[in-house]
């Protein structure tokens, strides 16, 4: 068990979105004993040995360019989508508004065109350069630790989706890249940049989303220099999710897949960055990477995202699987996913901040790789079948 006397940070960017709202009630419902674990990994009973923080032993706060609050965020997924009981957010609600005291407003350089869209928080802040904004978020980072005198700080990237960004010679090492965070140039994206700045500061970082984030080899080096793990990258919670189990299904039985389509709709605020052609670019690109992987050759494959406002923060995704038998005999596998967007990752923001959490006081640093099976990009892994990479979990958690 944890120690009682520990107090852990949870420091959320993008925390008035969906998941970090449902992510700051979780906590709070679960450290009063208003819900079991359901959904957490780590709660599962295999880990009962490992020490992991306890949800009381959790303090919420992050950035977000939104004027809102955890309440009003989770009252607006219970309005909007019908999910999480109105008892539950009463009882919480003394500790969200507390939390919502924490967030501060983001820091922005050169933010995409959709992300600028969402702001409309009068005090966000806009930085000259790369290097302001990384100091910017930094003095945040230590106040929140100082003043509620953490043991350590997990932060977690919550935000929309960035477009793709592609390395340079300034990102190869770290030397590099400090000498152009100082220019005013876009060395790095926003996503980017709030990982430099919790890295360099001495914390945990994880990437829920395919934006950038940590994963350039200048910010794994920094990170093995601070002593500091990170993990990444796109949360695996649907479509993805279900590919990495059924495409080793597939593989082991030998049979060929021929082609495999998959159209996801969606709403939320996800949704609506994810309609521009640019951010959905960066989301397409590691829905479709995993089956080539698993199945050693690439069928043709189609994935289609679309912004359905309606849907509020419930998805749903149709996948048409045609593959081949015993004798060219040409079968078909279809499948209807829906789910709730917040419900299915807030979840995975725990257990995630709990494992990186544990891994730094373990004395591991860089990119942690035995947190693969959450993720569609798991940073530095080739392996996407979710069987194998909970082994690489279990393993990790019992050594």
């Amino acid at each position: 068990m944890s120690d009682p006397a520990r107090r852990v940070g949870l420091w959320l960017v993008g925390a008035y979105g969906g998941v970090g709202g449902t992510t700051a009630l979780g906590l709070a419902a679960l450290a009063r004993g208003l819900h079991t674990p359901v959904g957490l990994v780590t709660a599962l009973p295999e880990f009962a040995h490992v020490p992991f923080d306890a949800p009381a032993r959790f303090v919420v706060g992050g950035h977000d360019i939104r004027d809102s609050s955890f309440a009003a965020a989770v009252g607006e997924l219970h309005a909007a989508s019908n999910v999480i009981d109105a008892p539950t957010l009463q009882v919480c609600r003394e500790q969200l508004e507390e939390w919502t005291a924490n967030v501060r407003p983001g820091v922005l350089f050169r933010p995409n065109e959709a992300i600028s869209a969402l702001t409309d928080r009068k005090d966000v802040r806009r930085a000259e350069t790369p290097l302001q904004a990384v100091e910017a978020i930094q003095q945040d980072l230590i106040e929140f630790a100082g003043t509620h005198r953490l043991d350590q700080v997990v932060v977690v990237n919550a935000a929309s989706t960035e477009p793709p960004f592609d390395l340079t010679g300034d990102h190869r090492t770290l030397a590099a890249l400090q000498a152009a965070l100082k220019k005013n140039t876009p060395a790095l994206p926003t996503s980017s940049l709030y990982a430099y700045a919790a890295i360099d500061a001495g914390f945990a970082y994880v990437n829920l989303t395919p934006s950038r984030g940590a994963s350039l080899p200048a910010i794994e080096e920094l990170a093995k220099l601070r002593g500091v793990p990170l993990a990444g990258q796109d949360l695996k919670t649907g479509e993805t999710l279900l590919k990495s189990v059924l495409a080793p299904m597939f593989a082991r039985r030998n049979l060929r897949v021929l082609s495999w389509v998959g159209h996801n709709v969606l709403g939320n605020r996800d949704g609506q960055v994810l309609a521009d052609p640019a951010n959905k670019a960066s989301k397409v690109r590691t829905k479709d990477a995993l089956l080539a992987e698993v199945l050693g050759y690439k069928p043709q494959s189609l994935v289609s995202i679309e912004y359905v406002e309606s849907l509020g923060d419930w998805k749903t995704a149709w996948d048409h699987v045609h593959f081949e038998g015993f004798l060219g005999t040409k079968m078909t596998l279809q499948l209807t996913w829906q789910g709730c967007d917040s419900i299915l990752a807030a979840p995975l923001v725990i257990d995630l901040a709990r494992l990186a959490l544990l891994a730094q006081r373990r004395g591991d640093a860089g990119t942690l790789t035995a947190a693969a099976c959450f993720f569609k990009s798991p940073a530095g892994v080739t392996e996407h079948d979710l069987g194998r990479q909970f082994a690489m979990l279990e393993e990790y958690l019992q050594s």
